[in-house]
């Protein structure tokens, strides 16, 4: 068997691990998953797992980043189709909430993210994914006049506390129109940033 073949099983081992670990953290919720259940839906052993991942908290770790890069890359993406600054901020903070509402992303980036992690760890995360690229979007706001001149990292960490609370919230609302309404109050707080 040459290196590449072997590299390539590793890789699909590896993903394989991914995706299971995914689907069941997403179901149950970090704490309910056994590592016995994740190599049984991966078809793995045990010493596979270990050769890719230290700890079951590792491979928690992991998902959590490809969840979290999965939704900066959806926010991205949203904020990116509108031409004016603006509309790409809102649209970006809108494509969050709607993105961190979907339980199974709720579960892994928003509940048990930070009681795996560590909220400092988690933070850390956070801060460079969708953190990231509210920071920026702030401070071209700022830098456009658009949001009067104010330090960035104070309102970041606001607007972000406001729209994972928001997220959390709506996860466990019985109220149909609660989504819209949390929406149009998001859009609401934002207008009231602009410059007058």
């Amino acid at each position: 068997m040459t290196n590449g073949v072997r590299a390539q099983q590793r890789e699909q081992t590896r993903h394989t691990l991914l995706r299971e670990s995914r689907r069941l953290f997403s179901k149950v919720g970090y704490a309910s998953v056994g590592l016995s259940e994740i190599v049984g839906a991966a078809g793995v052993t045990k010493g596979a797992l270990y050769h890719h991942f230290d700890s079951k908290a590792a491979l928690f770790r992991a998902v959590l980043e490809q969840v979290q890069q999965e939704v900066a890359a959806h926010i991205a993406a949203t904020a990116d189709a509108q031409e004016d600054t603006w509309d790409q901020f809102t649209h970006g903070c809108q494509a969050f909430l709607s993105a961190s509402t979907d339980p199974a992303i709720q579960r892994i980036m928003l509940v048990d993210g930070p009681a795996v992690l560590g909220w400092r760890d988690w933070r850390a995360m956070n801060e460079a994914t969708s953190g990231r690229h509210l920071a920026e979007a702030l401070t071209v706001l700022i830098h456009e006049g658009t949001i009067p001149a104010q330090p960035v990292a104070p309102l970041a960490h606001l607007l972000s506390g406001a729209m994972n609370e928001a997220a959390l919230w709506l996860a466990t609302s019985e109220d149909s129109s609660d989504p819209e309404d949390t929406r149009q109050a998001l859009a609401r707080m934002l207008e009231a940033l602009r410059a007058k």
